[in-house]
């Protein structure tokens, strides 16, 4: 039995080398060591992470095996993915979990080797600076997307604010997801013949005068799904004091500041990277070939109390579900 574990670790592992790189997979193994280098502490980003944890650890154990976590927190600051991916390589890890796009690009720019999946990315073909093919790749990173479709997520915003004529969208300068996620919307706000205005925020000693900006010149704004204002939501809805409607593009920043969202489940999204870390770790699926993975079900929600104080109606049976704020 064991020699013919070792015949398969091996054509796995030949399977899996590329022209100039291989991919360091053991599917014999019956313990991994899996890192997780996670951007910050958010409620989104943590449901994906422990739906991750969660999968991984049930499908494993289904097949025999085990597995250690490493868990790192860059708390929010992009130099810091750097330092905890890096120590997660020196670890000789078996995978990576690289939760958020600044956590992704670092580990891409750390290693060639270990296969890396990242949860809670936008768009990875702009998070990494390749050209996607069948939805992969081509290199040692996969893994899952946060993204709703932002077309349907204008088309829901806008027939929620159908008097809104300018939209400020709101979002972090230092974050390509997001930069992609601004030109897509702008691109939908234009065709329907309304203004859209970028407001980017360079870091929090320029936020407060950022959103004073915007809530002098703009009928609402939309910020995407965007860590640095998920980071900072609090402090978002503070500068704008409720006074415009904030439709956000996930359920973590629409609680602290938002009315309205088209959101996907983190913990789900979780889960789905987990799957996908089981399928790479057992050799079932090669990682460069592995396409970007979705969640097909995301959510319209909404906050009760700030539609009722901006006078925003939510239509019934259209499949809103409350966002509960305490």
């Amino acid at each position: 039995m064991k020699k013919s574990l070792l015949f398969l670790g091996a054509v796995v592992s030949l399977a899996l080398t590329g022209c100039s790189r291989e991919i360091k997979i053991n599917p014999d193994k019956e313990k991994y060591l899996v890192g997780i280098a996670q951007y910050g502490p958010h409620p989104a980003l943590d449901a994906a992470t422990n739906g991750f944890k969660t999968k991984l650890k049930s499908l494993l154990k289904k097949a025999g095996r085990k597995v250690e976590y490493k868990v790192t927190n860059a708390a929010g600051e992009v130099p810091n993915c750097a330092t905890i991916v890096n120590s997660l390589v020196s670890k000789d890890v078996d995978l990576i979990m690289a939760n958020a796009t600044p956590c992704v690009s670092a580990a891409y720019t750390a290693t060639s080797t270990i296969p890396i999946l990242g949860t809670s990315v936008t768009e990875y073909g702009v998070a990494l600076d390749v050209e996607l093919k069948d939805g992969a790749t081509g290199t040692n990173v996969s893994g899952t997307s946060d993204l709703a479709p932002l077309k349907t997520q204008v088309d829901i915003m806008t027939s929620l604010l159908p008097a809104a004529k300018k939209f400020g969208i709101l979002y972090c300068s230092e974050e390509a997801n997001s930069k992609y996620q601004v030109q897509e919307v702008k691109k939908y706000l234009n065709k329907k013949g309304l203004k859209a205005t970028e407001y980017a925020i360079s870091g929090t000693d320029t936020l407060n005068a950022i959103c004073n900006s915007a809530k002098s010149k703009e009928d609402a704004i939309y910020i995407p799904t965007d860590n640095f204002c998920a980071t900072n939501s609090k402090a978002i809805a503070s500068a704008f004091g409720g006074t415009k409607p904030i439709f956000a593009g996930e359920e973590g920043i629409c609680k602290a500041c938002g009315f309205a969202t088209l959101t996907i489940d983190y913990y789900r999204l979780g889960e789905i990277t987990g799957e996908m870390a089981y399928n790479v770790l057992l050799g079932k699926k090669d990682i460069r070939k592995y396409a970007i993975q979705y969640d097909p079900n995301p959510v319209k929600k909404y906050v009760k109390s700030r539609c009722t104080a901006l006078g925003i109606e939510i239509p019934e049976g259209q499949g809103y579900e409350e966002i509960i704020v305490e």
